[in-house]
C-alpha cells in the first residue's frame, strides 16, 4: 500500500470517527431506523468511540444492532436549564408530566410487545392511585382534556426517544376522544434509557434533592491517580456538555489541574469532535462552528430570538445587574421599535411578561447570564454579543 493511500485512509477513518462523534454528541441515544447511514458509521467506529469516552469523560458506551446509547452524566443535579420539552410545541415539562413519564415507563415494563394509548392511560391511572403520589399533590384521572393533553405530550416524548412505535391510530384523535392509537414497546430502547451511576430504586434518600444527587453521585477516589482521572474526567465532561466552562466555579485542584493540562485537553476534544476552543481570562467555550451540537441556539430568527438578542446587546452593554421589571420595561420600548416585524401581539399588555421569560431561559441555559430571584446578573460570556463604538488606531487616522 502506498503512502498516499495509506494517508488517504486514515484521513477517511478519522473523518468517520468525528462524524460518528458528533452524532451520538448530538443525539445520545441513536436508533438505526432514524438515521441508517449515521448508525452504520457509529457501529463501525464503537470500538474507539467506547474507548475514548471511558478514558477521557468515563462514560460508557453500548451499542448492538438497533441502539446506540452514550451515556452521558453529568457531575451534579440537574439545573433545569434543559428540561424536556413536548416534541411540537416546544412548552417545557411540568411536574405532572414528569412524573407521568415515570409511571408510563412502569407500565410499558409490564406491557405486551404492543399496547395501545387507551391501555397506556388506563395503566397510568392504576399507577397514579399510590397514596404516596396523592399526599404529594400528583393525581392523575384522564378526567379532561388538560390531563389527556399531558398524556399525549408524555406519549410524543417517548416517541421521539424510540420507546413507543406508532402502528396505527392518531394521538390527536384520542384527545378528541375519538379514536384509539396502537404501539410497538421497544424494549431494547427502554434497557438503555436511564442513565444514572446507580438504579433509582435502589436510592434510600428521601427529598427531592438528596435522591438527584444519589443518582449522579461517584465514588470517591483514593489514590492521586484516580483523583487525577476524575478530575480530567469532570473537566472534560464540562468542555463536552456545557456551553461555557468559567474558572470561578472549578474547585482549585480542577483550576490547577486545567492550568497544566489545558491545552491536552482542549486539543483532545477539538481532535475529536471538531470543536474549536475560545479562551479566555474568566473560562473556556468550545465552539461548534457547523452549529450543530446545542439543543439551544443564539442568535435564532423570529420574534422570539431577536428578543433574546437585543436583551444581551444591552446587558453586555451596560454590564451591571439589572431587575426583570427594568427588562420588561426595555422590551415594551422595543416591541413599539420593532412593530413590523415582530409578532403582533407582542404590543398587547403584558406581553413583555412572557417575552423577557423566554428569553432569560435562553441565556440561562446558554450560561450567559445567572438569575437569582428579580435580578439578572450578566456572565462574561454575555460580552461576545456587545456592540463596541469602532476606533481607529492612530495611522488609521492618518489616513482618514
Amino acid at each position: 500500500m502506498s503512502e498516499q493511500l495509506s494517508t488517504a485512509l486514515q484521513e477517511a477513518d478519522q473523518r468517520d470517527l468525528r462524524r460518528a462523534a458528533r452524532a451520538l454528541l448530538r443525539q445520545p441515544l441513536l436508533l438505526a431506523r432514524d438515521d441508517p447511514e449515521t448508525f452504520r458509521v457509529v457501529r463501525q467506529q464503537a470500538t474507539p468511540l467506547r474507548d475514548w469516552f471511558e478514558q477521557n469523560t468515563g462514560w460508557r458506551m453500548h451499542i448492538d444492532a438497533e441502539v446506540a446509547r452514550l451515556f452521558k452524566r453529568v457531575g451534579a443535579g440537574p439545573d433545569g436549564t434543559h428540561p424536556a420539552r413536548e416534541p411540537r410545541s416546544g412548552l417545557p415539562f411540568g411536574r405532572r408530566r414528569y412524573v407521568l413519564v415515570c409511571l408510563a415507563l412502569s407500565v410499558l415494563e409490564r406491557a405486551d410487545q404492543q399496547i395501545t394509548l387507551g391501555r397506556l392511560a388506563e395503566g397510568i391511572i392504576v399507577a397514579a392511585a399510590d397514596e404516596r403520589l396523592a399526599a404529594a399533590g400528583v393525581t392523575f384521572e384522564l378526567s379532561g382534556r388538560g390531563e389527556r393533553g399531558d398524556l399525549v405530550a408524555v406519549v410524543r416524548i417517548l416517541l421521539e426517544l424510540g420507546v413507543l412505535a406508532r402502528v396505527a391510530g392518531d394521538e390527536e384523535a384520542f384527545m378528541r376522544d375519538a379514536g384509539d392509537v396502537l404501539y410497538d414497546v421497544e424494549r431494547r430502547v427502554m434497557a438503555v434509557l436511564i442513565s444514572a451511576a446507580r438504579g433509582p430504586s435502589t436510592i434510600a434518600a428521601e427529598s427531592f434533592t438528596e435522591r438527584l444527587d444519589a443518582l449522579v453521585a461517584e465514588t470517591e477516589p483514593a489514590s492521586v491517580e484516580l483523583r487525577n482521572r476524575a478530575t480530567r474526567h469532570r473537566l472534560m465532561r464540562s468542555l463536552l456538555d456545557q456551553p461555557v466552562l468559567y474558572y470561578e466555579e472549578l474547585t482549585e485542584g480542577e483550576r490547577v489541574y486545567l492550568s497544566a493540562q489545558r491545552g491536552l485537553l482542549t486539543g483532545r476534544v477539538g481532535e475529536l469532535t471538531g470543536l474549536l476552543p475560545e479562551i479566555r481570562a474568566e473560562g473556556i467555550a468550545m465552539v461548534d462552528a457547523r452549529d450543530e451540537l446545542t439543543d439551544v441556539r443564539m442568535p435564532e430568527i423570529g420574534t422570539d430570538g431577536h428578543v433574546a438578542l437585543l436583551i444581551s446587546e444591552e446587558l453586555a452593554a451596560d454590564g451591571r445587574d439589572v431587575s426583570v421589571d427594568e427588562l420588561q420595561a426595555l422590551v415594551r420600548r422595543l416591541a413599539q421599535e420593532h412593530s413590523s416585524y415582530w409578532r403582533r401581539n407582542t404590543r398587547e399588555p403584558g406581553a413583555e411578561v412572557g417575552l423577557v421569560e423566554h428569553a432569560l431561559e435562553r441565556l440561562v441555559a446558554l450560561r450567559l447570564v445567572r438569575r437569582e430571584g428579580d435580578r439578572v446578573h450578566p456572565l462574561p460570556a454575555l460580552g461576545r454579543f456587545g456592540l463596541d463604538t469602532p476606533t481607529l488606531a492612530p495611522f488609521q487616522e492618518a489616513l482618514a
